[in-house]
């Protein structure tokens, strides 16, 4: 049996790399506002206090779609979710406004400041139900919850 540093060196020798996508699915648009980070010190205690959204990706024999999802921070239930094989926003914005439709409005939605969500469809959205906006620091969603949590990534 071989160490994991060891078969990571001799695939660096070969030239030999994993076919995924990279890990910048949080690019953020400098146009775009970044709202405070809310969550610090704050407590969940009841369901619809704090949602968050999160994109990872899923290996596919012929490429990669990517998964978007709504989590109640409380329950740490996935409210909604949806499918895409782009990274567009529309994804995002139907598994929000599915989310809210099922389940009322949180009172405070939590993203990190992906372009996806920083963009101004996403945020008309949470604006026009009066939602409060939090982001995270750039790629840093999760801050509660370990990255097995959602995706493994």
């Amino acid at each position: 049996m071989i160490g994991c540093k060891k078969v990571r060196r001799y695939y660096q020798i070969l030239g030999i790399e994993a076919i995924y996508p990279k890990m910048n699915l949080s690019k953020r648009s400098q146009a775009h506002k970044v709202y405070p980070y809310l969550l610090r010190g704050l407590e969940m205690t009841k369901p619809n206090q704090v949602w968050s959204m999160n994109i990872t990706y899923i290996r596919l024999k012929q490429g990669f779609v990517y998964l978007c999802a709504v989590i109640d921070w409380h329950s740490r239930y996935v409210l909604s979710w949806r499918l895409s094989i782009t990274l567009q926003s529309d994804f995002c914005i139907e598994a929000l406004q599915a989310a809210i439709a099922i389940y009322g409005k949180p009172e405070i939605f939590n993203t990190d400041q992906g372009v996806q969500f920083t963009g101004n469809n996403s945020i008309a959205v949470l604006q026009d139900h009066d939602i409060a906006i939090s982001m995270d620091g750039k790629g840093e969603l999760w801050t509660t919850f370990s990255s097995n949590d959602f995706g493994g990534h």
